[in-house]
């Protein structure tokens, strides 16, 4: 008698589910503490070279870290940032502020910028492609039409073209060096020097632009020290002698 052959066993099939959708909620993107201190010294910045905040203005970590919303930690690393730049004085017990330069630091530091500047356009002269000539005449064009329509813009423009000469060398060093002085100049500027035409800088910054493409190094040292030095003649005017002591404003009166 022949057995039937056993049906194979079937295992039960698993029911297949449809695979859950992963959904990606997309929104602004929250920045990093190193993007929002990066944003804090850049705004910081650029208010102090417009002259938005004076020299000597305070610079208190919680109003600044309430106004952008983030820790008085990432506000202490940007100060810092400025302060190693010469933009920002930090004082033990008495906080942050806009650096003020005396009058008696203001001239070590025009010479030393007119030393720095003079190798920057030795460095230059008949050495710019022309794309960097572009350029500079590019940002001449940005300053003439910022001229007597945004003043804090044209204040910025107009140092902002030296430290592109300095960036065009090529030496990391120089355009450091030179970038520091220039900015410390500017806060000389806003606390000593006289009012001053803007037409006057954008026409000698294409004076420097036209002896630099020309590859007259002579020339270009000569307009840059012109140019440098009606700048330091504008602001090395000593200041009028200011004082709150008693004694000292009555013994004028007593003297008469």
């Amino acid at each position: 008698m022949t057995r039937a052959p056993r049906s194979a066993k079937t295992t039960p099939t698993a029911k297949t589910t449809p695979s859950a959708k992963i959904v990606r909620l997309t929104g602004p993107r929250v920045p990093a503490p190193a993007d929002r201190g990066t944003a804090i010294y850049a705004a910081l910045r650029r208010a102090i070279i417009e002259q938005a905040l004076k020299p000597g203005a305070k610079l208190p970590e919680d109003a600044i870290g309430a106004n952008f919303g983030v820790s008085r930690t990432i506000v202490r690393t940007a100060l810092r940032q400025l302060a190693a730049e010469g933009l920002v004085e930090i004082r033990r017990n008495r906080g942050a502020s806009v650096a003020r330069p005396s009058w008696e630091e203001a001239g070590d530091i025009f010479a030393i910028r007119l030393a720095l500047e003079r190798l920057v356009v030795e460095r230059l002269a008949g050495r710019l492609g022309p794309d960097q000539v572009a350029r500079l005449k590019e940002h001449a064009a940005r300053e003439d039409g910022a001229r007597g329509v945004n003043e804090p813009q044209s204040v910025r423009l107009a140092t902002e073209f030296h430290v592109l000469l300095a960036e065009m060398t090529g030496s990391e060093v120089l355009a450091r060096y030179v970038g520091e002085v220039v900015w410390r100049c500017g806060l000389t500027l806003t606390l000593y020097s006289r009012p001053h035409s803007s037409e006057c800088g954008v026409n000698e910054h294409r004076e420097i632009i036209a002896a630099l493409e020309a590859g007259d190094a002579a020339r270009a040292v000569a307009v840059m020290d012109a140019h440098l030095s009606g700048v330091v003649a504008r602001a090395l005017i000593a200041p009028s002698p200011k004082t709150t002591d008693l004694s000292d404003i009555l013994r004028r009166y007593t003297e008469e």
